[in-house]
């Protein structure tokens, strides 16, 4: 199963906390997830949740700063550069699974095989491959 999320990826922020201690996900984290969430029901067109074991890959997009040359800006199209840069690769693995969660499979826990990576590219956002593990 192939899906795509458009636009930047963002990473999972940390928990903030209210002055009573309540934690909460920030706002931007909460979107990004909704928003992959959205595009996962479009992908299972009203099917149930994958059981089981499951693999999934993850190709985050990122746009090339426009402060960079044109040199640096091929270079990075081409990928001899890389966005090693916030968000981190752990973050944008937490936003996308918990965005998966209850969609394409039941939980992230089903997960047991995992890759991820992080490029530019002239259209921003993250490609998303969900397979059963035994295929």
């Amino acid at each position: 199963m192939k899906i795509f999320v458009e636009g930047i990826p963002v990473g999972k922020g940390r928990p903030r906390f209210t002055r009573t201690g309540h934690a909460y996900t920030p706002g931007k984290t909460r979107m990004y997830e909704n928003i992959v969430r959205l595009r996962a029901l479009e992908a299972m067109r009203g099917e149930a949740p994958l059981k089981g074991a499951v693999s999934v890959t993850i190709l985050a997009r990122f746009p090339v700063p426009a402060s960079y040359s044109k040199k640096r800006r091929v270079a990075c199209l081409q990928a001899s550069e890389k966005p090693a840069k916030k968000p981190d690769i752990d973050n944008l693995v937490k936003a996308i699974l918990d965005g998966l969660n209850g969609t394409i499979f039941e939980d992230d826990s089903q997960v047991v095989q995992l890759s991820a990576a992080k490029t530019y590219a002239e259209v921003p956002g993250c490609e998303i491959f969900v397979n059963k593990a035994d295929d």
